[in-house]
């Protein structure tokens, strides 16, 4: 053996690995602030960027132009504060007592969603001063937000301490993802009320879902996400993003097993037919779903598909069960040479959209790429985008 690592690829020889295409990203981004005509485009990069990496997206987009973004909370905040310096940064699950040196030491914007958190913030505003904070309102989603009325009212108290002084209020669309559906045209009025309450205060209602609504919901600033990430934000129409996560998982071992012999736990895959297999090394607890199995679980009793992978171009099924660190796929329709052991299968990307693997999941593409674990090794790439 040899104690010489310098050669090491971490990434060439990952088990599981993620590429995520960092020119993809700003030009899906440059989509979306095109769709949103004269709104300012924000970023959303809460639960680690989708899963893509909170400091190579964030300094990505901000290099892009972006200089309004999200967080879900405030160390995510603090984190993206060191790649994004001048921009102002919303922490979406707000502030909490014992919160506030982070917010202040890193320059965030606490949204504010709840009586709770306006009646701590509003002591927070008397004993330190000045300092901003985005109103969230509930017009039917029934999530986070004051009440419209309360937040009405609120906009209207000429009680209210002069240094609360909100730069945002914004909500969150039901059913943006449903063009058709009737909750959309009720928030969006309940939202007018709600923004001519706050007159000179900026707006927003928009996800991405909600950009592709129409100007209407676009209001000051738009908060685009899985379309940013690639991801499709109506079902149901051509998605005209790029993609930009591709996760593949190394082959660790082919076999050839013949015809009623059975494959995995639970004997769940009985084999028709002489089969190559080739096993792979990822699982579950890499966010690769158990729901994707061809056979053994609940969902495979519906008549959607099971999961597939590809490769040397071709699309491989699912063969079994996935289980913890392991999915095998049946590779017979392929010669040996284009699946052999150290080769890699695509999980999704470019070939594999991760919508259409979300939904042989049962899922969304959200969950599938927030859900790929801490095991892959990422690698970034970015061709050059020009403005």
């Amino acid at each position: 053996m040899t104690d010489n690592f310098d050669d090491y690829d971490a990434f060439a020889s990952a088990g599981l690995r993620l590429t995520v295409d960092l020119g993809a990203l700003v030009e899906n981004w440059r989509e979306m602030a095109r769709r949103s005509g004269s709104a300012r485009t924000a970023a959303v990069v809460k639960a680690d960027a989708y899963g893509l990496g909170i400091e190579d997206v964030g300094e990505t987009l901000y290099a892009a132009g972006a200089r309004d973004f999200f967080v879900a909370t405030a160390d995510e905040g603090a984190t993206l504060r060191l790649y994004a310096p001048e921009a102002r940064i919303f922490v979406l699950c707000g502030i909490w007592p014992g919160m506030e040196r982070t917010f202040f030491e890193n320059d965030l914007v606490p949204v504010i969603a709840s009586e709770e958190q306006l009646t701590f913030w509003m002591s927070v505003l008397s004993e330190y001063g000045d300092y901003p904070c985005a109103l969230q309102v509930d017009t039917g989603f029934n999530r986070l937000g004051l009440p419209m009325e309360d937040a009405i009212a609120l906009a209207d108290d000429v009680s209210r301490p002069a240094s609360f002084a909100p730069v945002l209020v914004m909500s969150h669309l039901a059913c943006g993802d449903d063009p058709s559906n009737a909750m959309n045209r009720q928030q969006l009025e309940a939202f007018r009320k709600v923004s001519t309450a706050f007159d000179g205060i900026e707006a927003s209602l928009a996800n991405s879902a909600g950009i592709f609504l129409g100007p209407e919901y676009h209001f000051d600033l738009t908060r685009p996400g899985i379309a940013t990430y690639g991801g499709e934000a109506v079902p149901g129409i051509a998605n005209p993003m790029r993609p930009v996560a591709t996760a593949e998982a190394r082959i660790i071992q082919t076999r050839s097993v013949k015809a009623g012999e059975t494959v995995g736990y639970g004997r769940a895959l009985r084999l028709t037919r002489d089969s190559r297999l080739a096993i792979v090394s990822a699982g579950y607890a890499d966010g690769y779903m158990r729901s994707l199995s061809s056979a053994g679980v609940p969902l495979r009793q519906t008549d959607v598909a099971a999961g597939h992978g590809f490769i040397a171009g071709h699309k491989v099924p699912v063969a079994g069960r996935i289980t913890m660190d392991l999915t095998i796929f049946d590779v017979t329709e392929l010669p040996e040479n284009l699946a052999r052991a150290g080769d890699y299968i695509e999980l999704f990307g470019s070939n594999i959209l991760v919508d259409d693997a979300a939904r042989a999941a049962g899922t969304i593409g959200y969950e599938m790429l927030t859900s790929m674990g801490l095991r892959h090794e990422r690698r970034y790439i970015s061709e050059e985008v020009e403005e």
